[in-house]
C-alpha cells in the first residue's frame, strides 16, 4: 500500500479515534473505499454533527440549540455534575436520573460562575457529584462542595458501585443505576 498515499492517510486518520488501532482502522479504510455511497454518507453525517452540534450556554451538555432539551425542561430540582456529556447520554437513556445537570471536567472559575447561576436559576437543592471514583475527582468534589457550602444545599455522591478511574460507558446499567440510587452524602 505505499503507492496509495490517500487510503494510507485514511488509515491514519481513523487511527486518531478512541480505541482504534492500525488493523481495525485498515479495515475500516478498505471498508469505505469499496462501499463509496456509505462512506459518504458517513462523511456527510460527521460534516452535519461537527457543525450543528456545540456546548448548552447553561450546562454545557451537547446541544444543536443554544439550550438543550433538558435545561429547557421541567424537572426534578437536583442537579448532577458529571465530567463529560457523554455520562449524560447514558444516564438519560437508561432513565438513571431525573434531574438537570451540568458538565464539568475540571475546575475552571468561568464555569463555577456558569454553575451558581444554574443552580439559582433552577432552585436546586441537592448537587449529586456523578463522577467516578478517583483521586482527583474526590479533591474536586471537596473544592466544589467548599464553593457551595454557603447555598444550602444536600451534597451526594454516586456510591462505590463504580471502580476507581472507571468511565460510565465501561460500567453494566445495574452497576450504574445502583451507584445512583445508593448514592451518600457527602
Amino acid at each position: 500500500m505505499k503507492n496509495l498515499k490517500s487510503l494510507n492517510e485514511l488509515i491514519e486518520n481513523l487511527q486518531e479515534l478512541p480505541t482504534i488501532g492500525k488493523k481495525s482502522a485498515t479495515r475500516m479504510a478498505m471498508f469505505l473505499v469499496k462501499n463509496k455511497f456509505t462512506a459518504m454518507k458517513i462523511a456527510n453525517s460527521i460534516e452535519t454533527a461537527i457543525t450543528a452540534i456545540g456546548e448548552c450556554k447553561e450546562c454545557g451538555n451537547l446541544s444543536e440549540h443554544e439550550l438543550c432539551d433538558i435545561c429547557m425542561s421541567q424537572r426534578e430540582n437536583k442537579l448532577c455534575i458529571v465530567g463529560h456529556s457523554k455520562d449524560i447520554i447514558l444516564l438519560e437513556e437508561n432513565n438513571i436520573f431525573k434531574g438537570y445537570y451540568f458538565v464539568m471536567p475540571e475546575l475552571d472559575n468561568e464555569k463555577i460562575e456558569k454553575l451558581l447561576k444554574m443552580i439559582v436559576n433552577k432552585k436546586i437543592e441537592e448537587i449529586i457529584f456523578g463522577y467516578t471514583h478517583s483521586i482527583e475527582n474526590e479533591a474536586k468534589i471537596m473544592y466544589l462542595e467548599e464553593r457551595l457550602k454557603d447555598k444550602k444545599l444536600k451534597f451526594t455522591k454516586i456510591a462505590q458501585g463504580i471502580p476507581m478511574g472507571v468511565n460510565f460507558e465501561n460500567v453494566d446499567i445495574t452497576s450504574l443505576y445502583k451507584a445512583f440510587s445508593g448514592r451518600v452524602s457527602i
